[in-house]
């Protein structure tokens, strides 16, 4: 198989092991887990009896971008996602934007699973314990995807047992009231949309799909498979969980729960619950971590491949065919964001980089062509407005944080170029 156009004139590439089984481990590792402990709470708070709303825009929203970009990764299989697509089919600039939206908003996103794992496992010491998760969570990754891999299926298998042991305490429990899903007053239009775009947090894992291509066995038919699998399935799970619940907690208790799930086996009568949930938020909140260096070190490589970011990034080691110099710079970075991250502010910047990311693809998603496999039309025009609306929904200060930093991205874009036309 000859190599994409993006690795041209490099020497090394990276070797395709994964299967579709593999890849829509993959993108469950990315998504369970990271909405149901993390964005489930604020979301609530924003949408009140309205969050099953969210979670449904949300979803429509994901599933345009899921497909719009399961068509590009198909004809780009090469690591790197939209930065790869928006560089090919906008221009230089625009794939650029996105990776650079990507890796910064990827990097607090690995920072508030690491916080999360920390709060979980030894909420004393939490900072602590999420530097030690990066630091081994980067070991194994620098020893090969196919080991991610298989790791990322036992953590996915432990963290739907635990929640389906939620779900059936929650709905078999004398506490759940079915009117609790009613929709009242306190849902206004703007908090919905608030509400999904802090959700969209949790729906964005399938990316990691798409930044693995070059490491996809046949990705013309591998990608556009694993992506709406694994889409279909998170949002399955999402829908029970959030439901249940809501059945027990109610969305102005959740809303105010700092550990939702383990609130809502509490009040159900399930006690011995509680540990097990906890184990299952730290290890779902590994799962999306793992998987989160793997996506940030892979778009990190293509960037540095092209000179966006250092060159040396590009190296891919000899034995474990694996960008292992992206993953150690990726590792130190959020190692070190880890000790100072907010979880929750870290979702919304997060949410406000990722949104902006997949304005890209449907934009790249657009142009393509018939027999390129474009999507029928209305998916990419609603998955662009609908990223463009979500993230200017987002909390005040996740909006001005994350413009500042694309702002500061687009100027150091064309400082460089400055630099580039004025130099011999």
């Amino acid at each position: 198989m000859s190599k994409p156009s993006t690795t041209a004139g490099i020497p090394d590439e990276l070797s395709r092991r994964l299967g579709v089984p593999d890849a829509v481990v993959i993108g469950l590792g990315s998504m369970i887990g990271a909405g149901i402990f993390a964005a489930l709470a604020p979301a609530a708070a924003s949408a009140g009896s309205g969050l099953l709303i969210g979670l449904a825009l949300a979803g429509v929203v994901a599933y345009c971008n899921a497909t719009s970009s399961a068509r590009l990764a198909a004809r780009y299989p090469a690591s790197g996602g939209t930065y790869v697509y928006g560089r090919e089919r906008l221009g230089d600039f625009w794939g650029y934007l996105a990776g650079w939206a990507f890796v910064v908003g990827k990097t607090a996103s690995c920072a508030a699973m690491a916080l999360t794992v920390g709060s979980y496992v030894w909420p004393g010491q939490a900072h602590a314990v999420a530097v030690a998760a990066v630091v081994a969570l980067t070991a194994v990754n620098y020893s090969g995807v196919q080991k991610s891999a298989l790791l990322t299926r036992v953590i996915v298998t432990v963290v739907l047992a635990v929640l389906a042991a939620v779900v059936v305490a929650a709905v078999a429990s004398s506490a759940s009231d079915a009117a609790r899903l009613d929709v009242g007053d306190d849902a206004t239009f703007g908090g919905v949309l608030q509400a999904a775009g802090l959700l969209f947090f949790a729906f964005a894992g399938y990316a990691r799909i798409a930044t693995l291509g070059e490491e996809v066995r046949d990705p013309a038919r591998t990608i556009p498979r694993a992506i709406p699998i694994a889409l279909g399935i998170t949002l399955v799970v999402y829908a029970l969980v959030a439901v249940a619940v809501l059945t027990v907690l109610g969305p102005r208790e959740l809303a105010a729960a700092a550990a939702p799930l383990s609130d809502a086996a509490r009040t159900a009568g399930a006690d011995w619950l509680v540990p097990v949930v906890r184990v299952g938020a730290a290890v779902a909140a590994l799962g999306s971590l793992l998987a989160l260096i793997l996506g940030v070190s892979r778009t990190t490589l293509a960037m540095a491949r092209d000179r966006h970011l250092p060159h040396a990034l590009a190296a891919v080691h000899p034995r474990f065919k694996v960008p292992h110099r992206a993953e150690l710079v990726v590792g130190m970075v959020v190692a070190v964001v880890a000790v100072t991250a907010d979880v929750r502010g870290a979702i919304g910047f997060s949410s406000f980089g990722v949104l902006a990311y997949y304005a890209v693809a449907n934009a790249s998603a657009w142009t393509l062509r018939p027999h390129e496999g474009r999507p029928v039309r209305i998916i990419p025009v609603v998955g662009l407005a609908g990223c463009l609306v979500l993230a200017f929904a987002l909390p005040l200060s996740s909006v001005i944080t994350g413009t500042a930093v694309l702002a500061a991205g687009a100027a150091a874009y064309g400082a460089r170029r400055v630099v580039a036309t004025r130099t011999p």
